[in-house]
């Protein structure tokens, strides 16, 4: 009997935490306009502070696996933290949660194009959302830095300027500079661990 009611419990509990992972993923896919990076705060705030699901460090390892995977960013770091918190079957509610609202979203907004594009309100209301996502993008890249520069390697640190000012001043392709940075931080890697 008492393990009877354990089994209950324990699949209210995952049913509970499947609905709640659908619901949240599907919120943010719903109000995070923008892509990729915005999704990171949000995903922050709902698995990070207040559930404390995975840790700040994690989320910044998810976050780099989601942008250098194929797709999008949104739809790879909610499934990625689906797995962390439900594996497999969190990563199908997440990725699915993730999809519809830029699914209905789209096919609405295709059906009616001609009317968006010459609507004032909606042009309006676009501009206002592209100023609210460079602020969130702004505010991931100075929490990434800011963690960055404290794990205290002076080696990361200098990278960030460094890429910085080849993107911007040199405009250097991103697939160049990804590349560089994973060939710089292996060889890094490969010359500590040789001079132990």
């Amino acid at each position: 009997m008492m393990d009877r009611m354990r089994i209950h419990k324990n699949l209210k509990t995952k049913v509970g935490l499947i609905a709640w992972l659908f619901g949240v993923n599907l919120f943010i896919s719903s109000f995070t306009f923008g892509g990729g990076y915005v999704v990171v705060p949000m995903i922050r705030k709902y698995f990070v502070t207040k559930r404390h699901l995975f840790s700040e460090e994690e989320l910044v390892e998810m976050a780099a696996v989601a942008q250098s995977s194929p797709g999008a960013i949104a739809i790879n770091l909610s499934s990625l933290a689906g797995y962390k918190v439900a594996g497999i079957l969190g990563v199908c509610v997440s990725a699915i949660a993730a999809i519809l609202p830029p699914l209905v979203i789209l096919s609405i907004i295709s059906n009616w194009y001609a009317v968006f594009a010459s609507n004032e309100f909606v042009s309006a209301l676009l501009r206002g959302m592209q100023a609210g996502v460079a602020a969130l993008i702004i505010d991931f890249v100075i929490d990434m830095t800011s963690m960055i520069v404290k794990q205290g390697s002076l080696f990361h640190t200098l990278m960030i300027p460094l890429v910085f000012i080849l993107s911007f001043v040199f405009q250097v392709n991103v697939v160049f500079l990804l590349l560089g940075c994973c060939g710089l931080c292996l060889t890094n890697v490969w010359w500590k661990k040789r001079s132990r």
